[in-house]
């Protein structure tokens, strides 16, 4: 066995039948710079070549014992070539999959930001209606994330009043959130539908 380069493909192939492990290291020594670059030059791909090579030998193991063939080269070459097509068909479905949930996304993002420029919008425009000091406190505290100790200071006036203030200012919203969603209940319906 250890002159198996004057072996013929066929008596290679029979070899690799009886699961001939120094026919299968031959072929394997023997082929895999050609199959490399038959990957290598349809993909480009160095790591990606190599993966393909390892998995065309593992096939050639596995089906040793329903092996026909007639000559090795042409033979292990359409398994690399295949290799590769299936690769890049799975490549592409996953580029595909990928394109369509980041389309997806896309859309639950803008649909999430329309929602929120609409909440923000009737919540800014229930601030507008309070009375000044308690508007400021509000906004500043909750439009502007600002907290409340810098919120007094910047209205100059102690953080007790400041909290009085926010206390009185939420009460308002909160009402007027529950009559907006009271007066708005068929828009926030249709909106829900639409998203299924």
């Amino acid at each position: 066995m250890s002159n198996l380069e004057s072996f013929t493909d066929d008596e290679l192939t029979q070899l690799l039948r009886k699961s001939d492990e120094s026919a299968f290291t031959y072929i394997y020594n023997h082929y895999w710079d050609k199959l490399y670059y038959v990957a290598y030059r349809l993909l480009r791909d160095t790591d990606a070549a190599e993966e393909i090579v390892q998995e065309v030998f593992m096939a050639l193991w596995k089906k040793r014992e329903t092996l026909s063939i007639q000559s090795m080269n042409p033979y292990l070459g359409a398994m690399t070539r295949y290799a590769v097509y299936r690769f890049l068909a799975k490549q592409k479905l996953s580029k595909t999959k990928e394109n369509d949930v980041a389309m997806e996304n896309s859309g639950a993002v803008s649909e999430i930001d329309v929602e929120n420029k609409i909440l923000l919008e009737i919540v800014t425009r229930l601030s507008n209606k309070l009375p000044e000091k308690c508007r400021l406190v509000f906004q500043y505290n909750k439009l502007e994330d600002q907290s409340l100790p810098e919120v007094a200071e910047r209205l100059n006036m102690s953080q007790k009043t400041a909290e009085a203030h926010l206390t009185k200012a939420l009460r308002v919203v909160r009402s007027g959130m529950s009559d907006v969603t009271r007066d708005y209940m068929p828009l926030i319906i249709i909106i829900a539908l639409l998203k299924k």
